[in-house]
């Protein structure tokens, strides 16, 4: 296993986020499925500079993307979308393509049960055909059930991968099943032969060492099902805006290298923008607590 991470939770140029990755001994990053504002060959020069690979991305299902919509053509859009970032997987030799499904943040169907699974499905058989072309591995990632209506658990995810073809995997994030799950370590042993992606937070969302999961424990459980990929990061930290808060340095206040929409994003999944300062030092921290787990 390796560390890798994600950087949707920062916007910043890329090249940053990359020389932060290779000096706290990350080895891969997953990038943000947003292929329409990376340019494929500039990023692998980057990354074959500080000896990083790319791992994967992951999708942004934002706004109008949600592959079980009710509308067909925004069905139709999504797909676009999916395979739009599996070619771009593909031109920065990636390994996987980790998919939400549907919109993050509804919490309302458009249809019935049996509708919005057989659009899933449909979409996801378009996707699969277009990523074993392309060498790249779709993963189904399932989030809580305050995020998205849609899939939730590892079951839910297996069924909808067995659904989709033989080599659909199925990407884990240990904030997610920390909520959904009866047993996390059930849940990741059940994912055994489609596991192919693994992300990495507290159960308070935090970088790992900085909740109370048991880390040793978690990648002993990864190793025992043959899992041997990343585990990426995804911490969001929280804002404290109060006179208990631990840490001072952490707010950002000057929103200029960001969207209105990115910072939304992230504003609702729980947090706000950092400092370079404090976000260094939270990357810091996942790798520390991390790193010796894995190292051989």
């Amino acid at each position: 296993m390796h560390l890798s991470m994600h950087n949707w939770m920062r916007a910043e140029p890329i090249e940053t986020t990359i020389a932060r990755l290779a000096k706290y001994g990350y080895k891969s990053i997953e990038i943000s499925g947003e292929p329409d504002i990376y340019d494929s060959k500039e990023v692998k020069a980057l990354l074959d500079h500080y000896g990083l690979t790319c791992w994967g991305s992951v999708t942004l299902m934002l706004g109008e993307r949600n592959m079980p919509a009710k509308d067909e053509a925004q069905r139709a859009a999504t797909v676009q979308y999916v395979k739009d970032c599996i070619t771009m997987v593909k031109e920065l030799d990636g390994y996987e393509m980790t998919i939400v499904p549907a919109t993050v943040g509804k919490i309302v169907p458009d249809a019935t049960p049996e509708e919005e699974w057989q659009w899933a499905v449909d979409g996801m058989k378009e996707v699969y055909e277009h990523s074993e072309a392309a060498g790249v591995r779709c993963a189904i990632e399932p989030l809580n059930r305050f995020e998205t209506y849609f899939i939730n658990r590892a079951e839910q995810a297996m069924v909808l991968a067995e659904a989709t073809g033989p080599n659909c995997g199925v990407c884990l994030d240990a904030f997610h099943i920390n909520i959904e799950e009866e047993d996390l370590y059930e849940a990741i042993r059940s994912t055994k032969g489609r596991l192919t992606d693994f992300h990495v937070a507290e159960n308070n969302r935090w970088p790992a060492g900085m909740g109370d999961y048991d880390w040793k424990k978690v990648v002993e459980t990864l190793a025992s099902i043959g899992y041997d990929g990343a585990l990426t990061a995804e911490f969001v930290a929280p804002i404290d805006r109060t006179p208990a808060n631990k840490y001072p340095n952490a707010l950002e206040t000057d929103f200029t290298d960001i969207s209105p929409e990115q910072l939304q994003f992230i504003i609702d999944h729980g947090s706000s923008t950092l400092t370079e300062e404090f976000y260094d030092w939270l990357v810091m921290k996942n790798s520390e607590a991390l790193l010796p787990l894995i190292s051989n």
